[in-house]
Parts: C-alpha cells; structure tokens; sequence
C-alpha cells in the first residue's frame, strides 16, 4: 500500500498540514511544487530536507500549486510518499538549449535500470525545451512497457525562468527523470483538453522545430496578432487563451502552447514540434468544457489502476486553463475529486507543457497543451 501524507507552505501560515493522513514511516519521495522564488530558497529546501532527512526530494516551479482541491499561487503544495512494495530511482541532467532535448531524454533515459520499471515521470525546465523531441528521446529509449507521463514545469504568466531542484534548491534548465518499480505498483493515466474550434485554419508553412515562422506563407506572429486585437500587447501570456491545435495524422490532434516570441523574426516559439505542411487551428475556450475535460482525464486515469480508487494522483494542468477559469480555476480540480474519490490524495501544479501518452492503445507518450493531465499510483 502506498501512504501519502501532504502540507502546505504560506508566508502567512508556514508548514501546514493539509488533511488527516500521516505517515508513521520514513517516505522515500517528496515532492514539492512552489512559485519559483520558493523553489530557488536554500531555507525553504533546508525545511523540507530536515522534515524528511532520508527521502528523495523533487522541487518544481509552477504557474499555480494544486493541493487537495484548492488551487494556490505563491505558496508551497508538498507531498511526502512511502512506498510498501516499491522503489524509486531517479535520473538527472541540464539541457543547454531545446535543440538538445533529444539527446537528453535518450540519456536520461539510458541512466535508469530497466529490470522491474512500471513507469517513469519526468519533470522539465518549461522555457528552454523541445518538449516533443525531449519525450521522444525518452521513449526511444525505454522498453515499450513502460508507460511515460510529466510535465515542463512553470513561472505563473513570467515566462522568465523555470526551476527544478533535486534533493537541493530549485535551478534552470534541468531536467529529472523518476522512475517507479515494483509489480505490486499500479499506475494510471489521462490527458483532456476541452477547447473548442474557432474555425480559424492555416498551414504551418516555414518552420525549425519549435519555432513557427509562417502560416499560409505570411509571418506566423504578424498574422496571429490581427487574430487577438487588443490581447497582443499582452503577449506572449495572451496566447494561452488561444493556443493552437495540429492535426497531425488522422489518428492524433496536438494542442501547442506559444512560449515566447520574437517581433524581429515575426516567429513564435511553442513548448514543442510544429511540423511543416500541419494545419493549425486557433482555439477558443468554453469553460463548461474545461471542466469536462478534467472529468474525461480522472476517469481514463481509472483504468491502468483497475477502476478502483487510487491512493495518490498528481494533477498537472496548463496555465492556459487558469486563466481562462480565473475564480473558476479550482472547480476544474474539484471535478477530477468527484471522480477519483475521497480517498485519494491530490497534488500538483500548473504547467507549460503537459507529458503523457493519448491513450491506453497507444502508450507513447507525447506533449500536450492546454490539456489536465493525471497520473494515479496504487500498490495492490
């Protein structure tokens, strides 16, 4: 049986705990998720390490922290695990630049033993990442049983440097790879979007990797200024509330999220591949769907643990949502509760990117955008 025991850090309030569970051994992995300048504090780590001296412990920046059903910003959500039946290992890496990011997911990868592995979570710098080729790079190199899910963590609506710490404060560019073993451990997974069509279509006619440089053979950012009006002097955060879909093939959609942008080369830079001769599709969102969207992951997340209640989901969500739901944002993780049940602990974040695979049938794992995202753990 996994046990889980959660607090949560306010300037305000300190170390609190949230809920009645406990733990009554050691855990072997903590995770924490916090606003970056939290995650960067050599005290806030100290903190946390002299509360768990003896576990690994994962530190993310985050757009937003999710902890039970509320929903926080400058605060710190931690949860502290102990696993009866299970392990955990972890790898990790810096990555230079997002042209890198193929080479770091085959490398990190390569540094987990394979014998026993049931799944693998990455957490990943949200700025300076391929998130498409980084997963590639993972999955080439994983056998093709283990399942992938994570996320490229935040910086609220900054966009200025994303922080991941591993048993030490939070730092740029690094990635870090966990990897779960065990058979007893079950784990489950489930990404839905809910945005809608705008019936606004171009084909991804110049770019490199990431960046989109012409839609319709006219300059990318030029013409998805003439689309937001008056929302382009907020850029790029004004872009997550109409990110674009590509189809792919015609069995896989994919929602890109802009990063950044560049008013000299008329480009934008998204969280992953936008592929030449792809139509992309600008969206618009419907909060009713939003919320059906997170109902739609709970309930997938259900079936790689059997149906039954998980004792643990981490909840990764895109910073788009947030602010599209504002004072709503808390209903969406209200409804992934009434899915998975009381009994299950619910912890994370907001993202810039969100990792898992589209389905049970095809379990490569893949970026997504704008997406919730779950992984539910339960040791039998």
């Amino acid at each position: 049986m996994i046990h889980v025991e959660q607090k949560l850090w306010t300037k305000d309030g300190g170390w609190e705990p949230v809920g009645d569970r406990r733990l009554e051994t050691p855990p072997q992995l903590v995770l924490a998720f916090g606003a970056r300048s939290l995650i960067a504090d050599s005290t806030i780590y100290q903190a946390i390490h002299d509360l768990y001296p003896n576990a690994y412990i994962v530190l993310c920046s985050t757009a937003g922290e999710i902890v039970d059903t509320a929903v926080r910003d400058d605060s710190i959500s931690l949860t502290a695990i102990h696993f009866e039946k299970s392990t955990v290992r972890f790898a990790e890496t810096t990555i230079a630049n997002a042209e890198d990011s193929l080479r770091v997911g085959k490398r990190l990868a390569e540094f987990l033993p394979v014998e026993d592995l049931v799944h693998a979570m990455v957490f990943s710098d949200g700025l300076g990442v391929n998130g498409t080729l980084l997963v590639r790079g993972i999955n080439e190199s994983l056998p093709a049983s283990v399942t992938v899910t994570g996320a490229l963590v935040g910086d609220g609506t900054e966009f200025k440097q994303t922080l991941i710490g591993r048993d030490g404060p939070g730092a740029s560019k690094r990635v870090v790879l966990l990897g779960f073993y065990g058979k007893s451990l079950s784990v489950g997974f489930g990404s839905a979007g809910g945005w809608e069509g705008s019936g606004n279509t171009h084909v991804i006619t110049k770019s490199k990797g990431n960046i989109l440089y012409e839609l319709d053979g006219k300059p990318a950012l030029s013409l998805y200024k003439e689309y937001l009006g008056d929302k382009q002097r907020e850029l790029p955060s004004s872009a997550l509330l109409f990110p674009l879909k590509l189809h792919i093939d015609e069995k896989h959609d994919v929602v890109r999220t802009i990063l950044g942008v560049d008013e000299s080369a008329q480009s934008m830079t998204f969280a992953g591949d936008m592929p030449e001769g792809v139509t992309a599709e600008i969206m618009k969102a419907d909060p009713g769907k939003l919320m059906n969207g997170a109902s739609m992951a709970a309930n997938a997340s259900l079936k790689g643990i059997g149906g039954a209640a998980p004792t643990l989901a981490i909840l990764v969500s895109c910073v788009g949502r947030k602010l599209v739901l504002g004072k709503q944002t808390a209903d969406e993780v209200r409804a992934v509760r009434e899915v998975l049940g009381d009994a299950t602990a619910l912890s994370g974040f907001y993202s810039y990117g969100e990792l898992c695979p589209a389905s049970y049938e095809e379990r490569r794992c893949l970026l997504h955008n704008q997406t919730m995202t779950i992984t539910t753990f339960r040791e039998f």
